[in-house]
């Protein structure tokens, strides 16, 4: 896709979908800043791979909810890079039980992980994208902004906001050059789905309603994330892209 040149930092970076993304953007000619707030090792394994395709990787450690430690994040690419052309928001967390349980210190960190952590850190990337071309800002969403989902309650709250900001500062950053949209993926079999209860009923139950007859896989993903940062999506604004194999389509017998 033609990123030689260009740094993308992807949240999250550790394993599953955010180091789907962060390998792709890094075969497309990124160097990648790989973020991790836990676990290290997984953290430098996606960097061994991102250097396995002759790119750079920056690994830095930053709870993303926190701001702080957030703007300490953009700080440290400052300082390394000097400038930033792609910010993946692909970090998150969440309390995997219904709203009506959730207490305030599981909204406030699910919130802030998932969907404050977008629009702070879209105010740091811009300050780093200044001058450059093409800005690319991606957040992952899900089918649970939309969807009332089992135990999933914040973390769809949290999603939707997401998507409501992907479309306001989609508007506000499209006339400095910086496009801003949003992933939604269907299930995917990542470590995060381990959270939630009987996620192997999950699975089972996701690939009976996908028409593919499959769950999407993180390089799928990747995938879409790797066009939104091409030329070729410069007109895509502000959108929430689904892949999920047809699952969220209402087919059947009405």
């Amino acid at each position: 896709m033609g990123l030689e040149g260009k740094v993308a930092l992807v949240t999250g970076s550790g394993r599953g979908i955010g180091r789907a993304i962060a390998v792709r953007l890094a075969q497309d000619g990124a160097d990648i800043v790989v973020n991790y707030f836990r676990n290290r090792p997984t953290a430098e394994e996606t960097a061994a791979l991102v250097q396995a395709t002759g790119r750079k990787a920056l690994v830095v450690k930053a709870h993303v909810g926190d701001v702080e430690q957030l703007q300490h994040l953009f700080e440290t690419i400052r300082q390394e890079f000097g400038y930033l052309d792609i910010f993946v928001a692909n970090a998150a967390s969440g309390i995997p039980k219904n709203i009506i349980d959730v207490d305030v210190k599981g909204w406030e960190w699910t919130m802030n992980i998932n969907a404050r952590s977008l629009l702070l850190g879209a105010r740091e990337a811009v300050k780093l994208m200044n001058g450059r071309p093409n800005g690319r800002i991606i957040a992952i969403t899900s089918l649970g902004s939309t969807r009332v989902l089992p135990n999933y309650g914040v973390i769809g709250v949290s999603k939707a906001a997401i998507d409501a900001l992907v479309r306001y500062l989609g508007v506000d950053l499209i006339a400095r050059g910086i496009t801003v949209n949003a992933i939604a993926p269907g299930v995917v079999a990542t470590h995060a789905l381990t959270f939630f209860p009987q996620h192997d009923r999950i699975i089972e139950e996701a690939i009976k309603r996908t028409p593919a007859g499959r769950l999407c896989t993180p390089e799928e993903v990747a995938a879409v994330a790797s066009f939104l940062c091409s030329e070729s999506a410069a007109m895509i604004v502000g959108q929430v892209i689904t892949i999920d194999g047809g699952a969220s389509l209402p087919f059947g017998m009405g």
